[in-house]
């Protein structure tokens, strides 16, 4: 398949080069991009064709990935609405309900794309979810697109995107704070800043790929590391005490009501 990227920025050019990894050709990809100098760096990075003209691109594509900014995207599907036709558009913009896109861009051959910034490293996690007018082989290869870029989790229902919004895709922000709260004790503690920064990230990703490894419950491996009246105990009464369990629930909660709010707030161009 032949595939346009409408944006040229962070994540396109995550998804550009989780492409050629995979074996994809770059004379396959072409990027409509309207900053000349983000055009020189693509072409200079990757090797494919791109510039600022939406016919150039949209007119030798099988698939479209939508990958500008959500404030952008009604003026760009006005743009791109003509050149359209029956291909398969992607869009990975926040907020946008794939409802609005079919509505601003006559079209129901729609997938939203819910990717998380360690796509930039190729260890995201997107959630996907396709119109019902979408047939099976366009779903695999939206899937294939994503799939460039970490793993992938198919959605029934498009209300789910919101969860998906505030657990994967703002999730990596509440990780980050966890690390920066637990790298400031380890300074007070007496640690410089990279023995604290070292002894945090590892402990994170040895943790992470535990979990991964194991058939237990997260539940079940915090309660292997809590011995009775030691250490982690004393930390964790703490949290209790303090409601941080409680806190990071509602935290979640209260980015899921944010992300319909901008779904509201987006889609209100007719």
């Amino acid at each position: 398949m032949n595939i346009c990227f409408v944006g040229g920025g962070n994540m396109a050019s995550a998804l550009i080069g989780g492409l050629l990894k995979r074996g994809f050709s770059s004379a396959r990809m072409h990027v409509v991009e309207i900053n000349a100098d983000s055009c020189r760096r693509l072409h200079k990075d990757f090797g494919v064709r791109a510039e600022s003209d939406m016919i150039a691109g949209g007119t030798h594509s099988d698939v479209v990935v939508l990958a500008v900014k959500p404030q952008q995207m009604h003026e760009v599907t006005q743009r791109l609405k003509p050149l359209l036709g029956d291909r398969l558009v992607i869009s990975v913009a926040a907020g946008i309900r794939a409802e609005d896109l079919a509505r601003w861009l006559g079209s129901q051959n729609i997938v939203r794309a819910m990717p998380n910034t360690p796509a930039l490293i190729r260890s995201g996690i997107t959630g996907l979810y396709a119109l019902p007018g979408v047939n099976e082989e366009r779903k695999v290869n939206a899937q294939t697109i994503l799939a460039a870029v970490g793993k992938t989790l198919w959605l029934e229902s498009e209300a789910m995107m919101d969860a998906v919004t505030a657990v994967s895709g703002s999730g990596p922000a509440y990780v980050f704070y966890f690390m920066e709260a637990m790298q400031e004790a380890a300074r007070e503690l007496g640690f410089n800043d990279k023995d604290a920064r070292r002894l945090v990230l590892d402990t994170f990703v040895g943790a992470t790929k535990l979990a991964e490894a194991s058939d237990e419950k997260v539940s079940e491996l915090r309660a292997k590391v809590t011995s009775k009246n030691g250490t982690t105990e004393r930390a964790l009464l703490s949290m209790e005490k303090n409601a941080v369990k409680q806190h990071i629930i509602g935290a979640l909660h209260a980015a899921a009501e944010r992300s319909r709010e901008l779904g509201d707030e987006l889609g209100k161009e007719k």
